[in-house]
């Protein structure tokens, strides 16, 4: 980058010193005061001739993560009430760093802020394992108790990000009533982590917060809490109960994922989001009421929830995303709304008690895999939008009798039916240009199947072992692929 110049919005809240490393920005000494560079009142970086004692100007809007690191010269740092946050490795491996003054403002401190700084390696600033500046608790290390109840003069007002991660001889902890957020991965793979109580306080759980406690059973979250990030409880396989707040408008990605003992749990009725994997894993979950304000549902959503025995899709829900219930083996009924347009891939599949599904009139697409080994399945009607059934869509519904194909339809995918033992009778629609590889292979209780005059080709194995189908009429032009009716005696 050759550019010596750069003007950055104000609606930057987060940049790294390492984004300016070798650029004519870094290079130039024109930005450069003091021993800092300054962009627009964004503090990026420092040299050895920054003084031992610095003041950071008052306006300062944002310091870079790392913009202090390794730096050797400086003793002590007072942050003015404009600086909101202390980002990662801000301050990391500053050898002769004493002292940082933290303002009120400051809300959150980023993961390795202090870590190799002489603050950090002065064993006196160490209280029972833990490094607190200015009521904000930054660090812990190995010998924090194995129940930790914060104790200070003066209350903790912050917890910094991964303060707690990997401390794998916690096994509970009370957090006070003074702190409002528990920062992303908080207690990241803390493995013997049974217990945390959580105040009232709390508006705000981030990512990863409890990541891998897979032993955590109790941690019920306040009424009052308005974020839930993603993968908050990821992996906590003993989390027996939840509570979820009615501020919560979006629950994130992975945020329960495998919570394998999670039974029941109540969604916030004001809930807009349920994102990828949200609840996938969710083994013995029983029970799940989407409340109507739902306006998506993220891919694998519900995939693995086994004891899951009925759903119904909100109204404004558009489309069933990929794999959002695939083996959700309990699963027997869903309601799916109007104005549904798609089924995506394996939205459906190994849904083996899955009985009957009523399609959307608005429906036109059903994705790849979308109800393979439903195997309960005995009647499906396609609507008159569906112009491909994709590959896979119905393979293994071993109890599919009758299926009615729309006129709309110009082609049946490879695998489409494959295996579908019980189907009976099919009457390819006259739209219908082309069958699929092994699209009906293995449907050993065919007997009929009526082609039309537009048929172009008939994949290889279409029909191979369909040892029940009567000799069947089709153009003489069509193409006929390799073993297409082997077996069909």
């Amino acid at each position: 980058m050759q550019g010596t110049h750069l003007c950055l919005p104000r609606t930057i809240e987060r940049i790294y010193r390492s984004a300016f490393d070798g650029t004519g920005i870094m290079l130039n000494k024109a930005n450069w005061r003091e021993g800092c560079l300054w962009i627009d009142s964004i503090l990026i970086a420092t040299d050895k001739s920054v003084k031992p004692r610095f003041i950071v100007p008052e306006g300062t809007r944002l310091i870079a993560a790392g913009a202090f690191q390794g730096n050797k010269t400086i003793q002590r740092v007072e942050l003015p009430a404009s600086v909101t946050r202390i980002d990662h490795e801000t301050f990391r491996d500053c050898k002769n760093l004493q002292k940082v003054v933290i303002p009120t403002s400051v809300t959150s401190i980023g993961e390795d802020a202090f870590t190799g700084s002489g603050i950090y390696l002065n064993e006196n600033k160490w209280k029972k394992g833990a490094l607190i500046l200015d009521d904000c608790l930054v660090a812990t290390n190995n010998d924090l108790p194995a129940k930790y109840i914060f104790k200070n003069k003066l209350p903790i007002r912050l917890i910094a990000e991964r303060a707690f991660a990997n401390r794998k001889n916690l096994q509970s902890v009370v957090i006070p009533g003074t702190v409002t957020a528990i920062p992303t991965a908080a207690f990241y793979q803390c493995e013997n982590l049974a217990e945390v109580t959580i105040p009232a306080s709390v508006r705000e759980v981030g990512n990863f917060a409890f990541y891998n406690c897979g032993k955590l059973r109790a941690a019920l979250l306040p009424k009052g809490l308005e974020r839930l990030g993603m993968g908050a409880f990821y992996g906590c396989i003993n989390l027996r109960e939840q509570v979820l707040g009615e501020k919560i408008e979006v629950l994130g990605q992975g945020t329960f994922y495998t919570c394998r003992s999670l039974k029941h749990l109540d969604l916030p009725s004001r809930l807009k989001r349920i994102n990828d994997g949200t609840f996938a894993g969710c083994a013995i979950l029983e029970e799940i009421k989407l409340p109507e304000t739902v306006e998506f549902i993220g891919e694998a959503a519900f995939a693995g929830c086994a004891a899951i025995r009925e759903i119904t899709v909100p109204g404004k829900v558009n489309s069933v995303s990929k794999q959002m219930c695939q083996n959700c083996t309990h699963l027997y009924k869903v309601t799916l709304p109007e104005g549904l347009y798609a089924v995506g891939n394996e939205a459906f599949e190994s849904c083996v008690m899955l009985e009957k599904i009523n399609l959307p009139r608005t429906t036109f697409r059903i994705g790849e895999r979308a109800f393979r080994n439903c195997r309960q399945l005995h009647r499906f009607d396609l609507v008159e939008h569906i112009h491909m059934i994709e590959e896979g869509a119905f393979a293994d519904c071993m109890s599919i009798e009758q299926i009615t194909l729309p006129e709309s339809l110009e082609e049946i995918s490879d695998y489409a039916f494959f295996h579908c033992t019980a189907l009976r009778e099919i009457t390819i629609p006259d739209s219908v240009k082309r069958i699929g590889t092994e699209a009906f292979a293995e449907c050993h209780s065919l007997r009929k199947a009526s082609f039309p005059a537009t048929i172009q080709k008939i994949g290889a194995g279409a029909f191979r072992e369909c040892g029940n189908l009567r000799t069947p009429l089709f153009p003489a032009a069509v193409e006929i692929g390799k073993n297409a009716f082997k077996g069909c005696k």
